[in-house]
């Protein structure tokens, strides 16, 4: 549809050719005085900005996009309904369905992508658009195929908040009617992603700083319920509402579509319906746009859901999305959530892939970086004078991309947040608890209770853990008691999913036998937040340990070990939910006696 009259545009989007300044203080030591500090709180200190294009220049990038008719993903794979019907291309687009407002889908998103190649030939240059949602302030979900093989952070731009698409006139001004455009910043495409196969197809890219549009929720590893025959489920995009013409539309569209059987996926397109990777949706398809309803080019990358969460990425279809029998398929979330969950939760201080490490030492009380290579750490870079803490934790509390730190006062107890404060370009610290000196153990592990926002756990002196579930403003619920005899252990640790199932676990050891046991994240709040512990492994020649979070990039969370004599040794996390959840251990540095906090 042209929209008010807007100029229709002819544009082949996002789908597999196949069946089917920044301104941020990226490390920042951080803590900023208080009034109510006894002893001064660590000085900020801040490193150079991440070069950013302009606003001019991303809308350049969506303007070129827009007149782009390329398709993102090509591959070779080729599909059939039945024997002798050819489907050698996927198509994703919503035909049959009805317009739809902002307010009804504020998580959806829009990737545009454009390389002019930098010669004068405009008939090298690449332009396509993808759909996406935002699952976290900086984080948009999408499909492998609009990801792997392009440069988004070069190339890309992203707009939220509107239902609209751009329009561009004839003097190359831009309007995107009231949305935001944003600057993908790194991206993530799932590592054992297929072109040929169109298997594996998820992706998540970050932005460079927090959007306002309202996340939604990818479903858990456990959701059987939303993916039984004939669950309802809801698409939304911007995709081509025509098998006969190339014209997406300019309103966002939204559609319902039953959830198949696997059986019944596997009886349209055979083996290349990969079960348990792959969802497909919809009645079957007549032949015609009459009586079809399916996605279609350009909503590639978009959501199904189900109940309030993302249960299907969109994959893949037919050529022209209406051939007789045909159903739109998805990437089942649920299987992909252990691998996607990790890179929306991947905060660190370097802003890539890896956890960093940040550690004090004890004599000078100067705080240091030290950023993960994937192997190793690199040379450590001074942060300030931290004295007077006696606990550091890195977290990002409020899930603006930019890491902050929890801190506790060594005199008061008294518990800070540090945080980047985008507005103004600094830093800020805000006391969150008071009197928490007789905490034996804190810890900041992420999610634990499910709804995507960072949360705190500690423990009190008569052995109680505790969840204080997080808002993602640094603010906390009231506190849930999850159990006692937690002070049996002399490390409680966790930073991110050890188990490859999308949800935050702790790993805790003894103080009789330096057993290490797995607490197995539930998602869940109070006494059922964690499952029954698991011994992994027995520690009797450490002295210290941390968990930053996924040091090696592979998306699993790893674990670090001190010994009295100051190696420290990285522990790859497997993903594995048994007594192998760490891989052989890594040796990377010495000298590390001399440090007394870890973060």
């Amino acid at each position: 549809m042209s929209g008010g009259g807007r100029h229709r545009r002819r544009i082949r989007i996002a789908v597999p050719v196949a069946a089917a300044g920044l301104a941020a203080a990226v490390a920042g030591a951080l803590l900023m005085s208080s009034a109510n500090a006894a002893t001064a709180l660590p000085t900020p200190t801040t490193k150079p900005s991440i070069a950013a294009p302009s606003v001019a220049e991303l809308q350049k990038r969506v303007a070129g996009a827009l007149a782009g008719d390329d398709t993102a993903g090509q591959a070779a794979k080729k599909s059939s309904l039945s024997a002798g019907t050819n489907t050698s291309s996927v198509d994703p687009k919503i035909i049959g369905g009805s317009e739809t407002t902002i307010s009804t889908a504020p998580w959806m998103a829009q990737l545009w992508y454009y390389d002019d190649k930098g010669t004068t030939d405009e008939s090298d240059d690449l332009g396509f658009f993808c759909g996406g949602s935002v699952v976290s302030p900086t984080k948009i979900l999408t499909a492998a195929h609009c990801v792997k093989g392009y440069n988004w952070y070069k190339y890309g731009a992203v707009v939220t908040g509107t239902a609209q698409l751009p329009t561009s006139d004839s003097s190359g001004n831009t309007d995107l009617h009231g949305g935001t455009v944003s600057l993908p910043l790194r991206q993530w495409n799932h590592p054992s992603y297929s072109s040929t196969t169109i298997d594996n197809d998820i992706a998540v890219i970050t932005l460079d700083r927090p959007v306002t549009a309202k996340p939604i929720r990818m479903t858990t590893s456990g959701d059987t319920a939303s993916y039984a025959a004939g669950t309802q489920a809801t698409l939304y995009g911007w995709g081509r509402t025509s098998s006969t013409t190339q014209d997406i539309s300019e309103t966002l569209k939204t559609a319902t579509l039953p959830i198949n059987s696997d059986s019944t996926c596997t009886g349209a397109y055979g083996s290349e319906f990969i079960k348990g990777h792959m969802v497909c949706a919809g009645k079957p398809a007549t032949g015609s746009d009459t009586g079809t309803t399916t996605a279609c080019n350009g909503d590639s990358g978009g959501p199904l859901i189900v109940g309030g969460r993302i249960v299907g990425v969109v994959s893949w279809g037919v050529q022209d999305c209406v051939a007789e029998g045909a159903y739109s398929v998805f990437s089942k979330v649920s299987t992909y959530v252990g691998a996607a969950y990790p890179r929306v939760d991947d905060t660190n201080l370097s802003r890539d892939h890896k956890a960093d490490l940040w550690v004090r030492n004890s004599s000078t009380k100067t705080g240091y970086e030290k950023d993960s290579t994937g192997t190793s750490f690199a040379a450590r870079e001074s942060l300030g004078d931290w004295d007077g803490v006696n606990v550091v934790l890195q977290t990002d509390l409020n899930r603006d991309g930019v890491q902050d730190f929890v801190v506790r006062q060594s005199g008061t107890g008294d518990v800070y947040w540090s945080h980047y404060v985008w507005a103004s370009q600094s830093w800020s610290t805000d006391k969150i608890f008071s009197g928490w000196n007789t905490r034996t153990r804190i810890v900041a592990p992420g999610d634990v209770t499910g709804d995507y926002l960072p949360d705190l756990l500690s423990v009190d002196s008569g052995g109680t853990l505790w969840i204080y579930p997080g808002k993602g403003n640094g603010t906390f619920s009231s506190r849930v008691s999850v159990g006692t005899g937690w002070n049996q252990y002399n490390s409680l640790r966790g930073h991110g999913d050890f188990t490859g199932d999308g949800k935050t676990d702790l790993i805790a050891r003894s103080k009789t036998g330096s057993y290490v046991y797995l607490y197995k994240g539930t998602g869940k709040s109070g006494s059922g937040a964690f499952s029954s512990r698991v011994k992994v492994r027995t520690w009797d020649g450490y002295n210290a340990f941390d968990a930053p979070g996924d040091v090696t990039g592979d998306g699993k969370a790893d674990f670090l070990a001190r010994t009295p004599g100051g190696t420290l040794y990285l522990y790859p996390g497997t993903g594995k939910a048994t007594s192998e959840i760490f891989a052989t251990r890594i040796s990377v540095g010495t000298g590390f006696q001399q440090y007394d906090i870890f973060g």
